[in-house]
């Protein structure tokens, strides 16, 4: 793949997730800051901004968001991967939703 090609794929990726992040927080704000991992603040800055603004901001060779699972434990959680396997599934994605929770208000 080319550059460009990568360049236009993460600024398609970039405007999608801004415009879900905005449907997020205006659909339940509270929630939309756990799922998203944002703060208070980022969330008052994305919900103000217009559609235009949107657009430009999107159209960066950078990604704006990221991968909040940062560990192995969170990954092997997620992937049921680890080396005590759990044969339910509902338990090993709440765990690390648990993992994913208390880091997100460690920051906060």
């Amino acid at each position: 793949m080319k550059d460009e090609t990568f360049n236009a794929e993460i600024r398609e990726v970039n405007l999608t997730y801004l415009m879900l992040a905005q449907n997020l927080i205006r659909k339940d704000k509270a929630s939309a800051l756990f799922r998203l991992g944002i703060s208070e603040e980022s969330a008052n800055l994305l919900i103000a901004m217009t559609p235009t603004q949107i657009s430009k901001i999107s159209n960066t060779n950078m990604l704006l968001c990221r991968f909040r699972m940062d560990d192995e434990m969170v990954w092997s959680l997620l992937t049921n991967h680890a080396s005590s396997k759990v044969d339910n599934d509902a338990t090993t994605r709440l765990h690390a939703s648990i993992l994913m929770a208390g880091r997100y208000s460690e920051t906060m």
